[in-house]
């Protein structure tokens, strides 16, 4: 039989590596678009990853890279954006006009199936410029109908070695005495990396998952505060948190987007306004069950090298490929 081929867009980074390992573990051949092929150096050492140097934005060269796959999968998203409404230009370009070309360039190509990654609270009506820009992307592929068997994850944030989540934290509290923290208080439910991954390719074969939205989340619901507490038991160096007024937490995300690859952002103290927890809906699709922060994030946290320690900055200096 055929080995399938899939594209895999954002392959590169935090989800997207995980997810090729597993489709070639799955026999899959993947190809990963990167408009620099360095960012995925790291793929090359996997037997049937193909690493092409590519502008995916490019409507002429999406076309191509799409046609004859079994499968395409676009995890491409960014966390931060110039400032537009009802979203900025980068949100735009990432979440909204990138899904628009590929559902065009699948229905050109007669490639029917598409999975696609969204972010819990997606809506285009949301507190959030991210947030809209994420629900007008699945809009955008919902309204290609029945062309397209598509399914959407929407995870929660996730974690695992070389995020760009629990490693800031943990990174803050090796340099500060204190944590300024604003909405500590906000709720998630994070979720391991490679149950987001293996649900993801669980569902390729599943014809029940076309036309579905599926939350990802772990199995316990945190504040702000508890996550930051997690990080710095971890690595030994817990600090006093000072939750922030809301006034002085906009005002530290506004000085702290002035930074070349910000922490954090206005918009994204937007996107803590609804909680980011799967609440009519099982964790994880499938049957899967979720692994636990407090099993997996000591591990990983605890053990950073240096360097180690600033791959989540550099995962999140990231834009899309």
């Amino acid at each position: 039989m055929a080995m399938k081929n899939a594209l895999l867009l954002g392959g590169s980074g935090f989800l997207g590596s995980r997810l090729a390992r597993l489709l070639v573990a799955q026999g899959w051949r993947v190809s990963v678009p990167t408009r620099r092929r360095e960012r995925a150096r790291h793929l090359l050492v996997l037997p049937t990853v193909e690493v092409v140097e590519a502008d995916v934005h490019d409507e002429a060269r999406l076309g191509a890279l799409i046609a004859g796959r079994d499968a395409v999968i676009n995890l491409v998203g960014v966390l931060h954006s110039r400032y537009g409404l009802p979203y900025g230009p980068d949100f735009a370009r990432a979440h909204v006009e990138l899904p628009r070309k590929i559902a065009a360039a699948c229905r050109a190509a007669g490639v029917r199936r598409l999975l696609h990654v969204s972010a819990l609270n997606a809506d285009p009506g949301g507190p959030s410029q991210y947030l809209r820009s994420k629900g007008e992307g699945e809009a955008v592929l919902r309204a290609a109908g029945e062309s397209l068997d598509l399914t959407v994850f929407r995870p929660s944030v996730m974690f695992g070695p070389g995020d760009a989540f629990l490693n800031l934290f943990a990174d803050l509290q090796r340099r500060l005495p204190l944590l300024p923290l604003g909405n500590a208080q906000a709720k998630f439910q994070p979720v391991h990396v490679d149950d987001v991954a293996q649900a993801m390719v669980a569902s390729l074969g599943r014809r029940d998952s076309f036309g579905q939205a599926y939350g990802c989340c772990g199995p316990r619901v945190y504040t702000l505060a508890e996550l930051v507490r997690h990080a710095g038991k971890a690595i030994g160096k817990p600090r006093p948190i000072l939750p922030l007024p809301e006034a002085f937490a906009r005002l530290q995300a506004g000085l702290l987007e002035l930074l070349p690859n910000p922490p954090l952002s206005v918009d994204n103290l937007d996107s803590m306004d609804v909680d980011s927890v799967c609440r009519d809906c099982p964790p994880l699709p499938f049957g899967l069950q979720p692994a636990a922060l407090e099993a997996v994030a000591p591990e990983y946290l605890g053990r950073q090298t240096p360097r180690q320690r600033f791959y989540g900055f550099r995962v999140r200096a990231r834009r899309s490929d």
